[in-house]
């Protein structure tokens, strides 16, 4: 996954460290934080029951992840300018690995909210500093493998992870789908140093320090990186800025599933993240260096990408969150049933991805970015068709399996489109941006089921009627971004052999 962090490639004939071993390692932790995304799914209704959570808290807990994670993503891409790639990675792995033991022992949902949004911040750190160390490790042909290895950890860290959440919670409990990352990231922590060395600064690195000071200026006044990162600012207000008003847009969202659409209790925080978001692009426009310049925002294939991924994203964790709730709650099917039942949809995630992969090289990305939403807004449509009497093999199963096959080429669409139509210079900062949608699409798409299917989620209850009208909302929300991808995708096919998807580095 490309967070806007791009590394220098050293001289020719630079030397490798770390290799395959390395690679491995770096998937390794990122398959960590993939899975984190969709293993506690599954979990839910078995942490509400032990924990006595209701909806709001549930969807806190799903969110808050994707909230620290997709906020404070590019800060984590800075730093690692700043302090060094592998410094800033064992950092966040370490985060990463104790926020998981606190969210395992929590015995109560505000330890293990909190434990969730440490786990963000950990991951927000490691994902953009391992791919800065993949880049600076793989050079030529080697870059190109290594990379399409970790681009296939998206879509295989999502289907892993609604397997692994219902065999955990069927098994050991809920809480081990947060104790299995604590082995692991004691052991990648352990065995990273070993092969990835802490770089050694050459008479090359001297001369292009040197450089880079001398342009520090210029390239500050367009807000773009510097290799080095000893004299980098690092815009903290920005990250804070965008991640506290999308919390707060978040936290309006819940509400207005308890209070009402025009209560104060949702209109109030989202007028205050209006005004957090205005904030962000005033502190952005004054920045030295800022997170995100407001020139590249406003390039049309960036909104464009960031608009498709926001919604696919949102779309897909949504009726995940919806299903996963349905089959525990209403149908009464097992975690371990839930999981084998969602495998086939994390599949054909990833299906359509590699066919959407396939036909943006052939007839553009529009036409599959249309197609797409149109395929998910069936799909979701076909669910609304669930039934307490009916099988979900025959009723929920199918529909979503339709909604995943057209989830999956929008991904790609976002990503591929974005970076094929905007210059060199402003690639790094512009699959920052998509990439952060990615995580921040999910938060808002939970948060807004979870309010409209209310209904449904509180303790006892038996109707339907909540995830049907959730199930409508995603049908709809899909059609139209079918209709806005029509005229906001850029046209043709794109240049070059770029093709990424939602948590890879596409190449």
């Amino acid at each position: 996954m490309s967070h806007g962090h791009v590394a220098p490639a050293p001289p020719d004939g630079a030397r490798a460290t770390g290799g395959w071993a390395a690679l491995a390692l770096l998937c390794l932790a990122q398959f960590m934080l993939i899975v984190d995304i969709t293993v506690v799914q599954v979990a839910l209704p078995s942490i509400g029951a032990d924990l006595g959570l209701g909806r709001e808290a549930l969807t806190w807990v799903v969110t808050t992840y994707t909230l620290c994670f997709g906020g404070l993503m590019v800060l984590g891409g800075r730093l690692a300018d700043a302090l060094g790639a592998r410094r800033t990675l064992l950092a966040g792995l370490a985060v990463f690995t104790l926020a998981s033991l606190v969210a395992g022992v929590a015995a109560n949902g505000a330890t293990l909210i909190a434990g969730r949004a440490l786990q963000g911040v950990g991951a927000a750190l490691m994902s953009p500093s391992a791919l800065a160390v993949i880049t600076r490790t793989f050079h030529g042909d080697r870059r190109g493998r290594a990379l399409g290895v970790w681009a296939a950890i998206g879509g295989t860290g999502a289907a892993a992870g609604v397997l692994l959440g219902g065999l955990l919670t069927a098994g050991p409990g809920w809480t081990w789908v947060f104790y299995v990352n604590v082995p692991i990231g004691v052991l990648v922590i352990a065995a990273l140093p070993a092969v990835v060395p802490a770089p050694e600064r050459t008479a090359h690195d001297e001369r292009a320090a040197h450089d880079e000071r001398a342009a520090h200026g210029e390239r500050a006044a367009h807000g773009e990186q510097t290799a080095h990162g000893e004299r980098a600012e690092i815009d903290v207000p920005g990250a804070a800025a965008v991640t506290l008003a999308t919390g707060l847009l978040i936290y309006g969202l819940v509400g207005a599933g308890d209070a009402g659409w025009a209560s104060t209790r949702t209109l109030l925080p989202l007028a205050g993240s209006a005004v957090l978001y205005t904030v962000f692009v005033l502190v952005e426009r004054n920045a030295r260096e800022p997170l995100m310049r407001i020139a590249t925002l406003t390039r049309r294939p960036v909104l464009s990408g960031a608009f498709v991924m926001l919604m696919a994203t949102g779309l897909m964790l949504g009726l995940f969150f919806l299903s996963s709730l349905h089959l525990q709650h209403v149908l009464r099917m097992s975690p371990l049933e839930t999981g084998l039942l969602f495998l086939p949809v994390a599949v054909a995630i990833t299906a359509g991805a590699q066919l959407g992969a396939h036909l943006i090289g052939r007839i553009g990305g529009r036409p599959v970015a249309v197609a797409a939403f149109a395929l998910t807004a069936l799909g979701a449509w076909l669910m609304t068709r669930i039934d307490p009497g009916a099988s979900a093999y025959t009723t929920l199963l199918p529909g979503f399996v339709v909604a995943a096959l057209g989830i999956g080429p929008a991904f790609v669409t976002a990503t591929t489109t974005t970076m094929a139509n905007v210059p060199s210079g402003e690639a790094g900062v512009a699959s920052g941006v998509v990439n952060t949608f990615h995580e921040l699409g999910g938060s808002i798409g939970v948060a807004v089921v979870s309010s409209v299917a209310a209904a449904g989620l509180t303790p006892g209850a038996t109707g339907i009627g909540g995830f049907t009208g959730a199930l409508t909302v995603c049908a709809v929300a899909a059609a139209a971004t079918a209709v806005v991808s029509l005229a906001l995708v850029p046209g043709g096919r794109p240049a070059g052999t770029f093709v990424g998807h939602g948590h890879g580095h596409g190449h």
